[in-house]
């Protein structure tokens, strides 16, 4: 399918990525960002590093790193083939994998600062009824922090779908299948197709807005709620 002579592929494509991305990284967030909002161990300060490592460092160095972990002598690379399930270089896995990383600290902070911000109360208030942790979890803490599980998941989905340098290193630029919004946009400018690029940048810069403006209202909405308890 195509839309004044752009394919349409890369753009569903990203919307898989970040799909995919969104999903695995909520289920893997919630229990690290739980574990961090409320643990005492030495072991936070430098998880917690980890986890923020991937908003301060290049993604192209980033990218490097996990393609060499993909790659046929890296440990991701050998178990894989081990497997018999090949590489994942340059494949829509790879795509997912090197996403989760990148995106990771975008899923954790929020979720984070929700847990930090409410405290222990409601959870200690639930097991004087008699409920369970993990039912005092799931009817308890994760309706109280609803803003924080929606944040987490437009800021991953979003910035998913805005990265280049971790997909370029990870996955290149091959069309239907790893080539997505960011790399076509690329490959329009090294074209001078600068009209082509100018409608996926001009979607995307709208597309970013949108995101800013929901965060903004959602942000806004928790502090009348906050202010009317």
């Amino acid at each position: 399918m195509t839309m004044d002579g752009i394919s349409l592929q890369p753009v569903w494509l990203s919307l898989e990525l970040a799909g995919i991305t969104t999903i695995i990284l909520l289920a893997l967030a919630t229990p690290l960002a739980w574990w961090l909002a409320h643990t005492d161990s030495v072991w936070k300060a430098p998880i917690g590093a980890v986890v923020t490592l991937p908003l301060v460092l290049p993604p192209s160095v980033l990218g490097f790193y996990i393609l060499v972990a993909l790659g046929p002598n890296g440990p991701v690379g050998q178990l894989t083939q081990s497997f018999g399930l090949g590489l994942m270089t340059f494949t829509f896995s790879g795509l997912v994998i090197g996403s989760v990383v990148y995106s990771l600290p975008f899923a954790v902070q929020p979720l984070q600062s929700a847990f930090e911000s409410l405290g222990k109360r409601p959870q200690e208030v639930a097991a004087t009824l008699g409920a369970k942790p993990l039912d005092a979890f799931f009817s308890v803490i994760v309706p109280l922090t609803r803003s924080g599980f929606v944040t987490a998941a437009v800021l991953t989905f979003a910035h998913t779908i805005g990265e280049f340098g971790v997909v370029l290193m990870i996955g290149g630029n091959i069309p239907g299948k790893t080539q997505v919004i960011s790399t076509e946009i690329f490959t329009f400018v090294e074209a001078m197709e600068y009209d082509k690029a100018h409608v996926l940048a001009g979607g995307m810069l709208l597309f970013s807005f949108i995101v800013l403006l929901v965060l903004g209202l959602i942000n806004r909405r928790k502090q009348r709620i906050g202010v009317g308890l």
